[in-house]
């Protein structure tokens, strides 16, 4: 089944990298009227999500910095004041590629050996790491919805 979630995955951030490619950097950190985020904080925020529920909760290092992580985790908002540069959005393409690969590669070494149960914004829980990975699709799958909501609008 796992192998199947990581998958899913993999084609969902294909499918959302082939979704933000075109855009400029002035459009991903257009904050749109009825919005309070943008493509540039839906998709770091997804690379964040990634490594806090699949790492953080199994007791393993990520591969984001602290700083990152508390920028784009839940209940964060894009800083008006700070807009996130090309360099940065780069940065953010490379991790959502490379995580899956790493994601993939930590599984099957074994590294999740244990879990810190947590229940989630919809009131699902999450008890280890395959659970994890399909909730973690699950959360792609929404923020895409919005990426692409956001992109008509921008």
């Amino acid at each position: 089944m796992i192998e199947k979630e990581l998958d899913i995955l993999e084609k969902t951030r294909a499918l959302i990298l082939k979704m933000v490619e075109p855009l400029s950097i002035d459009q991903i950190n257009i904050i749109p009227p009825g919005f309070n985020n943008n493509v540039a904080w839906n998709f770091a925020h997804l690379v964040v999500t990634q490594q806090l529920i699949c790492y953080k909760l199994s007791g393993v290092d990520g591969y984001i910095d602290e700083e990152k992580i508390n920028r784009y985790r839940k209940g964060t908002a894009p800083d008006p004041q700070r807009k996130m540069t090309g360099e940065e959005f780069k940065y953010y393409k490379e991790q959502f590629i490379l995580n899956v690969e790493r994601l993939k590669k930590d599984y099957h070494n074994h590294i999740f050996t244990s879990y810190t149960s947590y229940t989630t914004s919809v009131n699902v829980t999450l008890n280890n790491i395959e659970e994890a990975v399909a909730f973690n699709n699950v959360h792609e799958g929404i923020h895409l919805g919005t990426i692409l909501a956001l992109r008509k609008l921008i």
